[in-house]
């Protein structure tokens, strides 16, 4: 979730659907599945009543229960290595790529036509530089005008990104990395961490000229930002240490005598040579290049990101919570991920052109998850672009002759809805005056649905009803987040999708405590609890929406 300015508005890290822990339920009247009552269910109503948004079990013989087969605590060390493996954005990005297509999604480039590639039936992913993607199901019996299902999440997280010429000079014998800010990094969580290096990498292939995009990552923490020991008294207890001199990782030693420094060439990216390697620190640059095992001469550029390297845990004394960086916001674009997949998959083997027998409804199935989230989404990946609205206008061109009906693709916004799908704030057992009374969420309940008076969300009554009527078919619970009046209120990528395309919307996603620190904490039933209301979103969607047309 963004911070607003004040006063504007080796294990599988993805398991297969799980397989029920129960016999396989057939319901008689009046009867719940008693498998999800025991997984999701609050240790006491009564406690948590006053912070739920009344969602009663659905008790009747023809409920759509189809997430009775899904154990929602299975969803919880998978999440733990997605955390942990992937600690950039172009990796989780490239994971939840190769994850869809294990499930039978393919592959679209926006560069090419897709009128000739997209059935009814089929199951596709589209990515935007390697950091934003849209993945997407249309329903058997799918005409254009339909509606679409969408959740939309961010998956870019609080980081550090690498300088253009990181170089420093070395300084008592230390050699350090020129890094900076995204969002709300360099805070005072991200002093004594042990800090990793990596993301994605441009390398020309010599012989044929062609550049493509390389991941890396070292397997090992390569940088600290160390404090100043108490000793030294008010420099240590400066609580706005300047991020530029005195937040600097060091990366190396060095204790030769220092040559001299040379300057007058260093703002030239690739210096006099031309060769971009030359600019920078060359102990990173034999590092990467050992990485990837290419030539310094092949690197054309590089985006890095410098990140926390401790792994995701469980923790607590029944292993109930989960410790981890960079939940803001992997937490809810893998949730939303799964739940399509689970939503769409089937027995039967998706067939070579995408079409699946499992996805038979009417509707297109769509999880966008976006970069740059944190710092405003402007960017061309971000969720402010045309990135989605482009793709939904595609799809439907697709059914519409191969053009793009201005009255088609706008009566598909109107029978479409989205959730806005981005953490909440957990309620703080140390701070319990900050929160308002009776919205305030708590671990392993559910999805918190986020309200905001002054258009911060896209909440409303009609958007929070709709969700409600899922949360019943599902079997889920609704929590309710909203500031106090004398706290400021985050923003979400909602609103500016939702105002850009006229859908009907709502901000609703799983809590977690310590938001924007560099390590966070949530449930460790939360992200199978997303699964299960996302799931429940896109299998009740055409259900729910002839309740409100």
């Amino acid at each position: 979730m963004t911070r607003s300015n004040s006063n504007k508005p080796g294990q599988d890290m993805n398991p297969p659907i799980p397989k029920p822990s129960v016999a396989p339920y057939n319901p008689a009247p009046g009867n719940a599945h008693p498998n999800i009552l025991l997984r999701t269910r609050a240790p006491s109503t009564a406690t948590y009543h006053p912070r739920l948004i009344p969602t009663p079990c659905l008790q009747r013989a023809n409920a759509k229960i189809t997430l009775s087969k899904t154990d929602v605590e299975s969803y919880a060390t998978p999440f733990l290595n997605f955390i942990s493996e992937n600690p950039t954005v172009f990796h989780a990005v490239a994971q939840l790529a190769k994850r869809l297509e294990s499930r039978g999604f393919i592959k679209l480039s926006a560069r090419e036509q897709w009128s000739a590639k997209i059935r009814i039936g089929g199951k596709y992913y589209v990515e935007r530089n390697g950091s934003s993607i849209i993945a997407f199901a249309v329903g058997s019996n799918y005409t254009a005008g339909n509606g679409a299902a969408v959740i939309a999440s961010h998956v870019d997280a609080i980081t550090t990104k690498v300088k253009p010429i990181p170089t420093k000079q070395t300084k008592a014998g230390y050699v350090q990395l020129g890094i900076a800010p995204y969002a709300g990094a360099l805070n005072k969580t991200w002093w004594d961490r042990d800090l990793g290096i990596g993301g994605k990498v441009l390398v020309k292939d010599q012989s044929t000229g062609k550049i493509q995009a390389k991941l890396f990552k070292l397997d090992w923490p390569i940088a600290r930002i160390p404090t100043l020991a108490p000793h030294f008294g008010a420099p240590a207890d400066d609580p706005n240490p300047n991020p530029e001199t005195q937040m600097v990782p060091i990366i190396g030693l060095d204790n030769s005598e220092p040559g001299p420094f040379v300057t007058n060439e260093s703002s030239l990216i690739g210096g006099a040579t031309h060769v971009f390697t030359s600019s920078q620190p060359p102990r990173l640059v034999k590092a990467i290049t050992n990485n990837l095992q290419i030539d310094r001469q092949d690197i054309v550029n590089w985006e890095l990101e410098v990140f926390d390297t401790q792994p995701a845990q469980l923790g607590g004394l029944d292993k109930e919570f989960i410790f981890a960086p960079r939940i803001d916001d992997k937490l809810c674009a893998y949730a939303a991920i799964e739940a399509l997949i689970a939503s769409t998959d089937a027995d039967e083997t998706t067939s070579d052109d995408g079409s699946s027998p499992a996805n038979d409804d009417s509707i297109i199935k769509i999880v966008g998850c976006f970069d740059d989230e944190e710092i405003g989404s402007l960017l061309r990946q971000g969720a402010r672009s045309n990135f989605l609205p482009d793709t939904i206008e595609r799809i439907s061109a697709t059914f519409t002759g191969g053009h793009s009906i201005p009255e088609w693709v706008s009566q598909t916004y109107a029978n479409s809805f989205m959730i806005s799908a981005d953490v909440s704030h957990a309620v703080n057992p140390n701070y319990l005056d900050v929160y308002l009374e009776n919205h305030a969420p708590r671990l392993n309940v559910g999805v918190a649905v986020q309200a905001d008076p002054n258009g911060h969300t896209t909440t409303d009554s009609v958007s929070t009803a709709f969700l409600q009527r899922v949360a019943e078919k599902c079997d889920s619970k609704l929590q309710v987040f909203q500031i106090r009046n004398d706290s400021r209120s985050g923003g979400t990528v909602g609103p500016m999708l939702s105002s850009a395309m006229g859908m009907r919307a709502i901000d609703a996603g799983l809590p977690q405590l310590s938001m924007h620190s560099i390590r966070a904490t949530c449930g460790n039933l939360d992200p199978g609890l997303g699964v299960k209301l996302f799931k429940g979103f896109f299998d009740h969607f055409q259900e729910v929406d002839a309740e409100f047309s």
